[in-house]
């Protein structure tokens, strides 16, 4: 069903039956329906799904479950009575030592796990720079990714002025937009490439800008991960698809700065 994973299902469900049954306080609530949506995240799933979705709804449901817990008196008072109650009365003394131990505990031991998790090689190949699409259509303009050439960058030669302009607006472009990824100077080193898989683009690497036609540039910039071919994939980039952003011009001049930054230019068409 779904692809659920079903006695993690049946299970989570008898263990909230019997909390019903009896008449469990506010506190227990709040912790089993946290704890029940990380268990269902975890192995409710018959095929994983990715740890920083199920952050994101953890950290939704904390909120709303303190949120609820705080949104009267009343509720507030009988969330933290047995709290009140396991601090301060002696019988309990042994009950908040372990857990004064085991809270500590628990962390270290979860900060160790992720510092060990086993690398794996993907379980298929995926390719650096995939192959593009014979065409694409931005802004409703079909580009051909065999013929199509940055439209300013003859401007280097026919007119330096404009060119300049066309890539002070690129420069622009880049450091609002892209170098939090890529980097200050292009290295694919910037402030979140820690946390892509895989790691941003590094541009200044002759391996990439020299080898690519400024179409296909066009193309990664235009389309973003989204765009991707299977080809390209897994991924965990973070990388938009640009034209939902910027106009095509500025999609053009980012693309010549990013050339004229790292002393490149494009591939030529019918160069290998």
């Amino acid at each position: 069903m779904l692809g659920l994973n079903l006695p993690v299902v049946i299970v989570l469900a008898a263990v909230g039956g019997v909390l019903a049954w009896r008449r469990a306080n506010t506190l227990t609530w709040l912790l089993y329906t946290w704890v029940a949506l990380w268990a269902f995240f975890k192995y409710g799933f018959a095929v994983p799904i990715p740890q920083s979705v199920a952050t994101i709804y953890l950290g939704i449901t904390g909120l709303a479950l303190v949120c609820f817990a705080s949104s009267s008196r009343e509720r507030l008072s009988e969330t933290a009575q047995p709290i009140v109650r396991l601090i301060l009365e002696p019988r309990y003394r042994l009950a908040l030592a372990g857990l004064l131990v085991a809270l500590p505990a628990l962390a270290a031991y979860n900060v160790y796990a992720d510092l060990n998790v086993p690398l794996e090689a993907p379980g298929f190949g995926r390719e650096v720079h995939p192959p593009p699409p014979t065409e694409m259509t931005v802004h409703d303009e079909t580009v051909d990714m065999a013929t199509a050439e940055n439209p300013y960058l003859h401007y280097n030669h026919d007119d330096p002025e404009l060119y300049g302009e066309h890539l002070e607006n690129g420069r622009r472009i880049y450091y609002e937009n892209c170098f939090w990824c890529h980097g200050d100077g292009m290295g694919g080193d910037g402030m979140f490439a820690h946390g892509l898989n895989p790691v941003p683009s590094n541009f200044n690497d002759v391996g990439t800008l020299p080898i690519l036609q400024s179409s296909f540039v066009h193309w990664r910039i235009a389309k973003g991960a989204p765009g991707l071919p299977g080809a390209g994939t897994p991924w965990d980039s973070m990388m938009p698809a640009w034209e939902k952003f910027l106009t095509t011009e500025e999609m053009w001049d980012v693309n010549l700065f990013i050339y004229d930054f790292n002393g490149y230019e494009p591939r030529a068409l019918g160069q290998h």
